[in-house]
C-alpha cells in the first residue's frame, strides 16, 4: 500500500494539508483537482491550481472567487456539507474513482463524519480517503486489501450486520461488532488480508 495507484480525481478537503508523501503524491499527480470551497484559500496559497471549486462559497475569499469565478461552482443546498457537494459534482462529471484528501486533522466531529460518508458515497463511486496516517476505504461484500505482515488494520462497521475476516492476526467470523472500537488494532499476517460483510464496513491501513 506503500506505493498507491494514482487516482484520476482527487478533492482536497478542508481539514488539515497532508504532510505526508502518500497523500502529497496524489495532489501532485492527479488529472482532476476539486477543492471545496473552505481548502481553496489555503491550497491557492500554496501555488495549487484546482480544476474545481465547489461549495456554498461560504469560505472562499472575495479575491479567489472572483479570481476562479470560471472554475466556481456554487452549491447552496444546506442539508449536505462541502465534501459530499464536491463528490456529488465529480459523480455529475463522470468522474467516479476519487481519493479524498484533507478530510480530517482538525475538529474530531468533522473528522467522524467525513469518514463515515464513505459509507454513503461508496453507492455511486469508488472512493477511498488518505491521511497522513493511513487508507479509509468503504467495502460491503468480500473485499481483498493489499497489505504487508505486521500492518495495524482497524475495521469501523456502518450497519449491524456479521464481519468475517481473513488473514488477520484476531479473525472475526460472522461476528456483530456494536461499537467501533472492537474491530480497531487489528494486525495483517501477510500481503493480503479479506474482509467479508453483507453491511457496510470502513476499513483503516496504517502506512508503514
Amino acid at each position: 500500500m506503500e506505493n498507491l495507484p494514482a487516482v484520476p480525481t482527487v478533492i482536497l478537503a478542508n481539514g488539515r494539508f497532508p504532510d505526508h508523501a502518500l497523500p502529497l503524491s496524489l495532489i501532485e499527480e492527479a488529472d482532476y483537482l476539486v477543492c471545496t470551497d473552505g481548502a481553496a484559500n489555503d491550497f491557492i496559497a500554496r501555488g495549487g491550481k484546482p480544476d474545481a471549486i465547489v461549495g456554498d462559497c461560504d469560505s472562499i475569499s472575495a479575491e479567489n472567487k472572483l479570481l476562479y469565478a470560471h472554475i466556481l461552482h456554487s452549491n447552496a443546498d444546506q442539508e449536505s456539507n462541502d465534501l459530499t457537494k464536491s463528490v456529488q459534482f465529480c459523480i455529475q462529471n463522470g468522474r467516479r474513482e476519487i481519493a479524498i484528501v484533507g478530510g480530517t486533522g482538525y475538529r474530531e466531529d468533522h473528522t467522524l463524519g467525513n469518514i463515515s460518508l464513505l459509507a454513503d458515497y461508496m453507492e455511486e463511486a469508488t472512493v477511498m480517503m488518505v491521511t497522513n496516517y493511513g487508507v479509509f476505504t468503504p467495502m460491503r461484500g468480500t473485499v481483498e486489501f493489499s497489505s504487508h505482515r505486521g500492518q495495524q488494520v482497524s475495521l469501523f462497521p456502518i450497519d449491524s450486520a456479521a464481519v468475517t475476516t481473513h488473514n488477520l492476526k484476531y479473525p472475526l467470523t460472522k461476528r456483530i461488532l456494536t461499537n467501533w472500537w472492537q474491530g480497531t488494532l487489528n494486525e495483517s499476517l501477510g500481503d493480503r488480508f479479506t474482509v467479508e460483510s453483507s453491511g457496510r464496513v470502513i476499513v483503516f491501513r496504517v502506512y508503514g
